[in-house]
């Protein structure tokens, strides 16, 4: 399998290598040159696989740079029994007889980023090893919250790598700084960024594809990579829990062979949605897939209308991980449905680049409609979602978790579609605990007690269990206290790495 750049300057590059670089250099993302199709017999088998099985299925053909055991061994390092609280990796949990809702959150961060970045390090290291890398391979991530303490948990002294995650200042719960703030390991370094995520994602885009600093790394036996979902190496895995739920499905005879799903995803930076989108390409039976947005809509927008604008106020909302207005993997999903046309990428990013928006032709616009559904969710709805699933079901779930489900309820309003739908439900509740707790007890419970303290009195109330990573928490010592201007991270990156 070979990879090509959106932005057409790249083309029949190898899966290792696209791994170890990230982002194209000519600022395009990395996608397959063709999407492996497999019949429903392959999938109906998946249903006496393990999850490990399933992602070996998946992943072969697209990494076919890798041997079958070394992509094997890859797969078992990432999700085991060690890592993970459940055997089944992401357990699909039925909300009634038309809402599945997949838990990607049972990994060791406690969120949907650890079901890539904990396959990434065992990648990029194969990877570094079959093309005989002798450069230190330079992490750079922008993260709103969950990606920063997954990438730096995955690559924990991973040798051969650093790791630098930059983070919006004030801009995450305090679970996710007190997560990154304290992680431990000699490669690691989370840097807060006065600013928002579009700023810190467009810093670690400048860098990635910086010509000077890429020159003076390569003297000094550094090179840059990226843990964001840029790096298909990141999307690939995402693929994979897709397929699986549909097979837990099968095997729990909620649902027969063959038959069609909806999958609804909260997304914002687009990557999550677009694995569902490829799961759909390659054979997985999906009526729609169902794009929901907190109130930083401007993807609800797009897929309403066709036009991309990001020149509106940024909203700092309970969801924090959706809090984004550039989302850099859309750019993938129109390099697809315009059948590989970079000419008419470089033209829309270029606009988005100099103007803030751009809006894509009729026949465009027509193939995402067809695909896709949207709305967003506003924060009192968020907070009503969680209460109501919590006293209807029993059922706790997070904020964005709830703008998935709040959604999904209005696309059924709306269409009166009663397909059976899969919810992404993406983070564990404790990890924004304070909002799930304004949502499901008293405020005499919750007054004058920080997230740590909510952490106790919410699984008190609810019975259900803290997840050990996060209970341990508050005890860990504070690590890490570097903050910069979004001018200066280039200046950090330098500084980190001695040059």
């Amino acid at each position: 399998m070979y990879y090509e750049s959106t932005r057409g300057n790249y083309k029949t590059i190898k899966s290792v290598d696209v791994i170890k670089m990230g982002i194209a250099p000519d600022g395009g993302l990395f996608v397959p040159e063709k999407i492996i199709e497999l019949n429903s017999g392959v999938i109906e088998k998946m249903s006496d696989m393990s999850y490990c099985q399933r992602a070996s299925v998946i992943l072969e053909p697209f990494l076919s740079d890798y041997t079958q055991e070394e992509l094997k061994e890859c797969i078992i390092n990432a999700y085991n029994l060690e890592k993970f609280d459940t055997e089944e990796i992401t357990p699909v949990h039925k909300l009634d007889e038309t809402v599945y809702m997949l838990e990607l959150w049972h990994g060791p961060t406690c969120a949907f980023k650890d079901m890539a970045l904990q396959i990434l390090p065992q990648l990029l290291v194969k990877a570094m090893q079959k093309t005989n890398e002798k450069k230190e391979i330079v992490i750079l991530v922008a993260t709103s919250g969950d990606t920063g303490k997954a990438a730096l948990e995955g690559f924990r002294d991973v040798e051969g790598t650093r790791v630098i995650v930059f983070y919006p200042y004030k801009g995450v719960s305090q679970i996710q700084e007190m997560q990154m703030v304290t992680q431990e390991g000699n490669n690691v370094f989370p840097i807060a960024v006065k600013g928002n995520f579009d700023d810190a994602q467009s810093g670690v885009k400048m860098i990635l594809t910086d010509k000077e600093l890429n020159k003076t790394m390569n003297e000094k036996g550094f090179s840059f990579s990226s843990a964001n979902s840029i790096n298909w190496g990141r999307l690939v895995p995402q693929v994979v829990y897709y397929f699986s739920a549909y097979a837990d499905m099968i095997k729990n005879k909620w649902i027969e062979p063959g038959e069609e799903v909806n999958i609804t995803v909260p997304t914002g930076n687009f990557g999550n949605i677009l694995a569902a989108f490829y799961a759909m390409k390659m054979g997985l039976p999906v009526k729609k897939l169902i794009c929901a947005s907190n109130e930083n809509n401007v993807l609800t927008e797009f897929i309403n209308t066709g036009i991309y604008n990001r020149n509106r106020p940024f909203k700092k909302t309970m969801s924090p991980s959706m809090d984004i207005l550039i989302s850099s993997n859309l750019e993938r999903l129109l390099y697809e449905l315009t059948e590989h046309n970079s000419q008419l990428i470089n033209q829309w990013m270029g606009k988005l680049s100099g103007y803030g928006n751009y809006e894509i032709d009729n026949g465009t616009k027509s193939k995402v409609k067809e695909i896709f559904w949207a709305d967003f969710c506003s924060e009192e709805d968020t907070l009503a979602t969680i209460s109501d699933t919590y006293k209807k079901y029993g059922y706790l779930i997070d904020t964005h978790t709830a703008v998935g489900l709040n959604v999904y309820r209005k696309y059924r309003e709306a269409t009166k579609d009663d397909t059976k739908t899969i919810v992404a439900s993406t983070a564990s509740p404790f990890k924004f605990n304070k909002s799930v707790s304004m949502a499901v007890l008293n405020a005499g419970d919750i007054e004058g007690k920080n997230e740590f303290e909510l952490l106790d009195e919410l699984s008190r109330k609810t019975s259900v269990p803290i997840p050990k990573s996060l209970r341990d928490l508050r005890n860990k010592e504070i690590r890490h206290k570097r903050i910069c201007e979004k001018t200066e991270m280039k200046l950090q990156v330098k500084m980190v790495l001695g040059l």
